[in-house]
């Protein structure tokens, strides 16, 4: 290189170190991530964002001052690929000289043993271990890699699956005063200049690019069309979106404060006890947000508890009957007894003796289920080759196409599972749904249950579910047939 060509480059690098380094000074100065003394645990992958982060945090760490230490897991999902993405990590935290904390999980067998998908399994278990050893080792503060990129992702995947102000709001810059994201506000693109420039080393995680999983559809396919024929800001629009209802959100909750303490009749850790007239006498978008909080009081988050299933409530507390009960997500269940609505943490329904099983369905053909003996066969049909329109049929069943999201997944049964059958009012658990229909024990273990965005359209060899129906308005069908051996 010339001395000129060399010259040119350090300007560069130096014009890109100095936007980044300012846009994380101020990230982490308008959201107060940090004080002097704090000990920063810093989650590292060895992905290009998580690298970046510790070597940005390390550079500006004796301006606040705080203490840093590495953090890694190995999930053991991707096999020699996890082991060297561990090594990787622990040489990097020896050469710049940081206390480093690895822990080794096979999270497949936490996800059988927990009945859920590999990546909710993964972001249990990851945040599991931090938070262990930030409690063990006096870490008050817990640093995380996501970057704009990542929060525009789960917003439009949060407005895909129909969800309200809090999915809409993404990723929060700090959650608790513990979890932080410094680089919050920096693009994918300016992250793996930096770490280019730089000359860091990273390794690549090959599941980025498999397109089996709904983020990856979004970020290789979705986001770059929006780009090219929409909107060349759909990420910052997007971002923007999710600040403005973090906002708002919170001031709405804090708004709602007052009223909510007015409907609280009793309350523990693990239960607690709503005014029926209160509840019933708000806006239905109030009484929603209160039951949503009194969820979350009981439960510590959200997840899997959708608009849904709060409406559920809400349309409980309101019925004329005097008593009632629903059962949602992770074992929490509600019960109308007079007066009071209560919300409160029950132990999971045995998984004892349930055949596990799960499998991606990326689009028509045979899907062998070999844990059931048997076999889903998908084929797209037209209107005319349906024999009755509204036939549903048991072993052989007709979708409404458009109201499917592929990959499908087939999977076993899980406790707390529900689905809302077809010609019934409502969702009805799973496992009522079987007894009622008196079906045995035996078949309910190795029963195939089809899912579109993780909700349930089809009981195999039973029924569908009400949303994915046949309907006036269908102009594509998707015949889907249950074969046994």
């Amino acid at each position: 290189m010339t001395s000129d060509g060399h010259q040119r480059h350090m300007a560069k690098k130096f014009g890109i170190e100095k936007k980044i380094l300012r846009t994380v000074r101020e990230t982490i100065a308008r959201h107060r991530m940090f004080a002097p003394g704090d000990s920063v645990l810093v989650a590292v992958s060895g992905g290009s964002d998580s690298i970046a982060l510790i070597h940005i945090l390390k550079t500006i760490a004796g301006e606040y001052p705080f203490q840093l230490a590495v953090a890694h897991l190995n999930h053991c999902l991707r096999e020699r690929e996890s082991d060297r993405d561990a090594e990787f990590v622990a040489a990097l935290a020896r050469k710049i000289d940081l206390p480093f904390y690895l822990e080794k999980k096979d999270v497949h067998a936490i996800q059988r043993r927990r009945r859920l998908s590999p990546e909710e399994a993964a972001r249990q278990v990851r945040y599991e271990f931090f938070d262990a050893v930030a409690s063990k080792d006096g870490f008050n503060k817990i640093a995380l890699g996501h970057h704009s990129d990542d929060n525009a992702e789960l917003v439009l995947m949060n407005l895909l699956r129909g969800s309200g102000p809090l999915g809409l709001s993404g990723l929060a810059p700090v959650r608790h005063n513990k979890i932080v994201r410094p680089l919050i506000r920096l693009k994918r693109s300016e992250i793996l200049n930096y770490t280019t420039e730089n000359k860091m080393a990273f390794v690549t995680d090959a599941t980025n690019t498999d397109l089996a999983y709904r983020r990856n559809q979004i970020r290789h396919h979705l986001i770059p069309e929006l780009k090219e024929s929409y909107n060349p800001a759909i990420v910052d629009s997007l971002n923007r979106l999710g600040e403005i209802l973090q906002a708002e959100d919170k001031w709405m909750d804090e708004a709602l404060e007052p009223f909510f303490n007015e409907c609280v009749i009793t309350r523990t850790s693990d239960r607690i006890s709503l005014a029926i007239p209160g509840v019933k006498g708000m806006d239905p978008a109030a009484a929603r947000r209160i039951i949503r909080k009194a969820i979350f009081s009981v439960k510590q988050d959200l997840r899997r508890i959708t608009f849904l299933h709060v409406d559920a409530v809400l349309q409980l507390a309101r019925k004329d009957q005097s008593d009632g009960s629903l059962d949602l997500p992770d074992g929490v269940r509600v019960v109308k007894e007079a007066a009071a609505l209560i919300i409160k943490m029950e132990g999971q329904e045995s998984c004892a003796d349930i055949i596990d099983y799960r499998y991606t369905i990326a689009g028509e053909g045979i899907t062998l289920i070999k844990e059931a003996n048997a076999a889903i066969k998908l084929v797209e049909i037209g209107t005319d080759e349906v024999p009755d329109f509204k036939d549903t049929g048991k072993s052989r069943v007709y979708f409404d196409r458009d109201c499917l999201q592929f990959p499908l997944v087939v999977r076993s049964f899980r406790p707390g599972d529900r689905f809302s059958p077809l010609g019934m009012v409502g969702t009805q658990k799973l496992k009522k749904y079987f007894s009622n229909t008196k079906i045995p024990a035996h078949q309910r273990k190795k029963c195939p249950l089809l899912l579109s965005e993780d909700k349930i359209i089809w009981v195999a060899g039973h029924r569908i579910d009400n949303s994915v129906k046949l309907g006036p308005k269908t102009r594509h069908v998707l015949m889907a047939e249950l074969m046994l051996a």
